[in-house]
């Protein structure tokens, strides 16, 4: 935490994780969490996931971002077949990013698929040796939806277009494929990750791999809300002492009433954020053990619970940034980042609480979801 607190601003001036950074979770272990345990993994739980996320976010969102996409997509790796896993796993602290965005082609070659495209928002992706690439197949064969393919980030281009304001050290550039050649063993039907369909006999007989994919998806993502909001208020507490209320008669900033109530409701909703995602881990763990499938409804709540959470975390952090005072807007005061990194978590596809919680509120009203994306 503290290099990674330490290297902030260097992050998001190069909008990359430094070398130092990339070396540390290395020998951290912490990029093995999500591995299979065959390829010397540690396939953490859920909780696991919740914690360590959070902890990475109280030193810094874009590489607590990276490193729950890396942790998501290496578990997503192991869906494949296990000789495509032996290639993907063939490096120690492996990483896999990528997206099942659909924006790129395919033609149907002899032995596997030529794809061509280009795919917004590869997070992680400059530190990534593979990719998680989906794309529509030309011809009568995409009538049967699109293809998802794992390749490595050497056959692809990057461009240089991630200038954001949130999250600017995830990398998250465009890629570009031309032509490029991938055997029919890395592609699997887009549709099939939401059918619970593993295509490993190793993994197969795994219960962590039995849970749907945005299950996982929830467990890998909830946590990084959570210690960015913890890290928002550890900001404004360790800077209050001295600090008075400007244009007003309060000489300790700490003394005032409505500090009460900002840290008090602001430490509140983070404790109902991290609660939420303590007890949807343990849900997670629960089924596993007991090889319970996952229904549709359960499906929904998981989604919701993301949004949730990302709803709690924001709530917090703007309360906490509000609390901060003008002079919280030097760019060497973590709260503007943490505000910009947290909006940027929140207004993710698949975590805003907006679509999140109409999708809950329909499943409540008795209607089907409006998404396939469970």
């Amino acid at each position: 935490m503290p290099l990674l607190r330490e290297r902030s601003l260097w992050i998001d001036e190069h909008r990359r994780l430094p070398e130092d950074v990339i070396d540390a979770l290395e020998e951290s272990g912490i990029l093995r969490m999500q591995a299979p345990v065959q390829y010397g993994g540690y396939e953490s739980d859920p909780a696991t996931l919740v914690d360590v996320h959070a902890e990475l976010a109280r030193g810094n969102a874009s590489a607590a971002f990276c490193v729950s996409v890396w942790s998501l997509l290496n578990w997503m790796a192991g869906l494949w077949p296990d000789e495509v896993q032996d290639e993907v796993f063939a490096r120690p602290n492996v990483r896999v990013c990528g997206t099942l965005a659909a924006s790129g082609t395919a033609v149907r070659v002899p032995g596997g698929w030529r794809m061509s495209g280009s795919w917004r928002f590869n997070s992680g992706v400059l530190h990534s040796q593979w990719k998680v690439t989906a794309a529509v197949p030309e011809g009568p064969e995409g009538a049967n939806g699109p293809i998802t393919a794992l390749v490595p980030t050497s056959e692809l281009e990057f461009v240089d277009d991630w200038h954001t304001f949130g999250l600017p050290g995830s990398g998250s550039v465009t890629t570009v494929a031309r032509d490029v050649f991938v055997p029919d063993e890395r592609v699997i039907a887009t549709a099939d990750f939401f059918t619970d369909q593993c295509k490993s006999k190793i993994n197969a007989a795994k219960p962590a791999y039995q849970v749907p994919m945005l299950v996982t998806s929830t467990a890998a993502t909830g946590g990084q809300l959570i210690g960015s909001a913890k890290y928002a208020l550890e900001t404004l507490l360790e800077r209050m002492p001295g600090r008075s209320i400007t244009y007003t008669d309060y000489r300790s900033q700490a003394e005032a009433p409505v500090t009460h109530l900002q840290v008090g409701e602001a430490a509140l909703l983070i404790e109902e954020a991290e609660a939420r995602m303590h007890a949807f881990a343990d849900l997670i763990s629960a089924k596993s053990a007991a090889e319970e499938p996952w229904t549709q409804d359960e499906r929904v709540r998981s989604r919701v619970q993301l949004g949730r959470t990302a709803q709690l975390a924001k709530q917090a952090v703007d309360i906490v940034a509000m609390a901060g005072g003008g002079s919280s807007i030097y760019r060497d005061v973590p709260l503007p980042r943490i505000q910009r990194d947290v909006h940027a978590v929140a207004i993710h596809a698949l975590t805003n609480p907006a679509t999140t919680i109409e999708l809950y509120g329909r499943m409540l009203c008795g209607l089907e979801p409006n998404t396939q994306y469970l």
